[in-house]
């Protein structure tokens, strides 16, 4: 008798496909500036990650509103839609690794590489197991904040630097970084020690191991962006959108 497959890995399969044709087709969609033409593969790449922002972040506010037993349980509850989103972030981020990998250097992307390994195997254990899946849906309200972090990106790649839009989306950027980003994290770190006698211990150490990474690397990306977009030179920009 042939072994079934589970649904989940079968939304994540498909969402890897969907990711991937998305960002084959996003040049033809949304045509790079010339500012931008001379790495295209980064146009498509943050213009791919935008849309899963905007579908996982939204989703996941769009989750915790139609089913209020999520926030009160976030462990055992899971909503076929909200274990279907988990399983189609993570066949994003698996998406994103390998275009990552294919198309940058190491030594640039291995921050984000790393970041991506650590979300795929919490965000995998969700969606094999049924469980956590709440968990990890307020870990993708952080991608309300990857909107504007990816909005950033793309005014810096069309050379908009010196505009009221981007100066706003500066705004927005550092002010949702701190909601759903900074303190949703806080949160998360929080639960995970106060429920400790209720987590499995591997699945604990996982956590644990998760937020003890994931911190300080949002820490250093908040610095970062706080000297770039406000104390930042003319040199500083250049170099930050040749990256």
């Amino acid at each position: 008798m042939p072994m079934a497959i589970s649904p989940g890995l079968l939304v994540v399969a498909g969402s890897f496909a969907a990711f991937r044709l998305l960002n084959r087709g996003l040049e033809r969609l949304v045509p790079p500036p010339p500012s931008a033409r001379r790495n295209r593969w980064k146009w498509r790449n943050i213009w791919t990650s935008l849309a899963h922002s905007l579908l996982s972040g939204g989703g996941a506010l769009a989750g915790f509103c139609l089913h209020p037993g999520l926030s009160e349980d976030l462990v055992g509850t899971h909503p076929p839609g909200a274990h279907s989103l988990v399983a189609v972030s993570v066949g994003y981020f698996l998406e994103d690794f390998v275009d990552m990998l294919c198309n940058q250097k190491l030594h640039q992307s291995w921050e984000l590489l790393f970041h991506h390994s650590v979300v795929i195997v919490c965000f995998g254990i969700a969606v094999l197991l049924h469980q956590y899946v709440g968990f990890a849906l307020v870990a993708l309200l952080v991608e309300i904040n990857s909107i504007f972090l990816h909005l950033r990106q793309i005014l810096l790649m069309a050379n908009l630097v010196h505009t009221t839009c981007y100066r706003l989306n500066s705004i927005i950027n550092l002010g949702t970084y701190v909601v759903f980003r900074i303190a949703t994290l806080a949160w998360m770190t929080r639960w995970l020690f106060l429920n400790r006698e209720n987590v499995p211990p591997a699945t604990y150490a996982v956590g644990t191991v998760g937020m003890a990474i994931m911190t300080p690397m949002n820490i250093i990306l908040f610095y970062r962006l706080l000297r770039s977009d406000f104390f930042k030179s003319s040199r500083e920009v250049q170099r930050e959108k040749e990256q």
